[in-house]
């Protein structure tokens, strides 16, 4: 039997075939990563931790869905991904410090609404929500409501009900929020302009203190976060008689949402999401937009823990989350104007 030497076996290569095969394995990787930039993120990426910050303070509904997600996320990167809190000014100081962060895919925001806001109400604000960051993905929904303590506004039980308190009420009727320039703040002075009356904001320095003086009757109508609210009213103590949204009805099923009370198209929630800074290698961000949309929409536990924070996950991609940004600031931006609202 003829013995066949190197050259002549069929499976043998000569040079120009060996460079054949590699040049069609390298454009067959192009092309694979064309098709999923997600998977060639930045050579090596991640080979150490990555930060995120939160410009809120430990506990709240921001730092909550932030450390939610970053397990989530170290899990599924093979680094551990950290949460850094560095609360102030609603929100803008830990903001304005992040967006100078080196863009290398190491440094993360989970972004609030109250630093979409913040810029409206300080004058020194230091950054452009529209143009000084990357938006990522966003991660979840928290729904607001009307509340009120029963005791302070009887006979109450639906939002007409509570208008025509307000309006017949032989004292002027106060209501609470968060804070001045706060979600619950704007959104209460565009309804009293919808509904022709009117109601004496008396703000707090975050919810729960808001929450307490409602529990205890100083004050008798909050439009408060339901992660804040939720609580007292499963108690008995609160009674919500309005919600932001249909997202809030997984919560309080049986509300009825603003604009189904007679305020069409007055639908909203305040929200959060990821954010890099600009220039951060765009094979990253789409790695981390990828990763984020299956966590948030597909992790059954992540879902349940949000829901028992009183946030509801909701992703949108990047593009959506930044048209999303643009469109609130512009719609809020408008109501600040014309109440001449500032927090100095």
């Amino acid at each position: 039997m003829k013995t066949i030497t190197t050259n002549e076996h069929p499976h043998a290569m000569n040079d120009h075939q060996h460079g054949r095969r590699q040049w069609l394995k390298a454009g067959a990787a192009a092309s694979l990563a064309t098709l999923m930039p997600g998977a060639f993120a930045k050579a090596g990426w991640p080979d150490k931790y990555i930060k995120m910050v939160v410009a809120f303070p430990a506990g709240g509904p921001t730092d909550t869905a932030a450390r939610i997600l970053a397990q989530k996320l170290s899990e599924r990167l093979g680094q551990q991904v950290v949460i850094e809190n560095k609360p102030g000014a609603s929100g803008s100081i830990g903001t304005a410090g992040f967006i100078k962060s080196p863009a290398d895919g190491y440094n993360l925001s989970m972004f609030g609404m109250p630093a979409l806001l913040a810029p409206l109400m300080y004058k020194n604000n230091a950054y452009d929500v529209k143009k000084d960051f990357l938006s990522v993905a966003t991660v979840y929904v928290l729904p607001m409501a009307i509340v009120i303590n029963p005791a302070v506004v009887p006979d109450v039980q639906s939002l007409p009900e509570l208008i025509r308190f307000a309006k017949t009420s032989k004292t002027p009727l106060n209501y609470t929020s968060s804070g001045t320039g706060s979600f619950g703040h704007l959104a209460m002075e565009q309804l009293k302009d919808l509904g022709g009356f009117d109601m004496q904001h008396v703000p707090y320095k975050g919810s729960a203190p808001a929450v307490s003086d409602l529990l205890g009757g100083q004050i008798g109508v909050m439009f408060a976060d339901v992660v804040a609210a939720l609580p007292h009213i499963r108690a008995g103590k609160l009674k919500a008689i309005a919600l932001s949204s249909p997202n809030a009805k997984v919560l309080l099923p049986g509300v009825k949402t603003v604009s189904e009370q007679g305020f069409a198209n007055f639908d909203f929630d305040s929200w959060g999401g990821l954010i890099a800074p600009l220039d951060t290698p765009q094979a990253v961000i789409d790695r981390l937009n990828a990763e984020t949309r299956d966590i948030v929409t597909t992790d059954k536990e992540l879902q349940q823990k949000l829901v028992t924070a009183g946030a509801i996950a909701a992703y949108q991609d990047g593009k959506q989350m930044q048209a999303r940004l643009n469109k609130d600031y512009d719609r809020w931006s408008a109501v600040v104007k014309a109440k001449n609202i500032s927090a100095l």
